[in-house]
């Protein structure tokens, strides 16, 4: 049986035919900054069964324009994440913001990319207070991935996050799609943490509240989409009858397929990424004066 694997909690409710009254989930559609803003919220335990969501808050932004490169789309979308992810954050205390993936392979390095452009002030509180003393303290940390390091993503975010007592974890990683059109052009906004590797198939250690004992912040992007579930839609659209066992066992069935500027789009929505993260950390400053910063 072919299982349409997607991480977005959109698609999976999509998948359910998008039913306005499903037990235990609700979706609503408003706009942020001008992009389309879709909120799915998981309730209660029969709407995570249905949805195979954990419960709670699941926003969907749509950066179609970004990639189109409309005018003035790279500053709202920044302003749009930062007022996704301000009401989701404890009102004070340390934050570690950690770039989840293989800064190696392009399509997984949406985290490190991220972690990059994140401006990280926990050591210049203590260097320069008459400058960032009314600063909040973040840190940033790219934690690798299992194959590289041989620790496991979380077990690293774990320690770090306890040895500097941070009070919040927000992860940021590549996912998978079901949808072609939704590759790199939106991002995923939760409060339910994420499991690295889970996009394609390779679920590890789950960075959550229940984990790291502090609330986690989830910030994904669709970078690839399975070859399987791609053959699959298309044929739909098509109108043609699917052979779900033929698919799934087909030789491109395991393939993850990727857009082919994938390159230019992970740097543009690391940045993206990190600035608003930034911005929703430190609301006293604006996109000029965090560019001075960071760049």
């Amino acid at each position: 049986m072919l299982e349409r694997r997607t991480d977005l909690a959109l698609e999976a409710h999509e998948l359910l035919g998008g039913e306005k009254k499903l037990p235990g989930v609700t979706c609503r559609e408003t706009e942020a900054e001008g992009f389309p803003l879709t909120t799915v919220e998981v309730t209660d335990r029969e709407g995570a069964q249905a949805l195979g969501k954990p419960e709670g808050t699941y926003h969907t932004l749509d950066l179609t324009g970004l990639e189109r490169r409309e005018e003035g789309a790279f500053p709202r979308a920044v302003a749009a994440l930062a007022k996704l992810i301000a009401p989701l954050l404890p009102k004070e205390g340390e934050v570690l913001v950690v770039g989840l993936g293989n800064r190696a392979i392009t399509p997984d390095a949406v985290g490190p990319q991220a972690a990059d452009r994140t401006l990280v002030t926990r050591h210049l509180i203590d260097m320069a207070p008459e400058h960032f003393g009314s600063f909040r303290p973040v840190a940033a940390l790219a934690a690798g991935v299992l194959g590289t390091t041989g620790v496991e993503s979380g077990e690293i975010v774990k320690a770090v996050g306890e040895r500097i007592g941070a009070k919040a974890v927000i992860a940021v990683d590549a996912l998978a799609a079901r949808r072609v059109e939704r590759l790199c052009a939106t991002v995923q906004v939760c409060d339910t943490g994420i499991a690295p590797g889970s996009g394609v198939g390779n679920h590890r250690f789950a960075l959550d509240r229940e984990s790291l004992g502090v609330p986690v912040i989830a910030v994904g992007v669709p970078t690839v989409v399975d070859g399987a579930t791609l053959a699959a839609d298309l044929l739909e659209e098509a109108g043609r009858e699917t052979d779900p066992q033929a698919l799934a066992g087909a030789p491109g069935a395991t393939l993850m397929v990727t857009p082919r500027d994938i390159d230019q789009r992970v740097a543009d929505l690391g940045k993206v990424i990190g600035y608003g993260i930034s911005l929703a950390l430190q609301p006293e400053l604006d996109l000029a004066g965090l560019e001075m910063l960071v760049e």
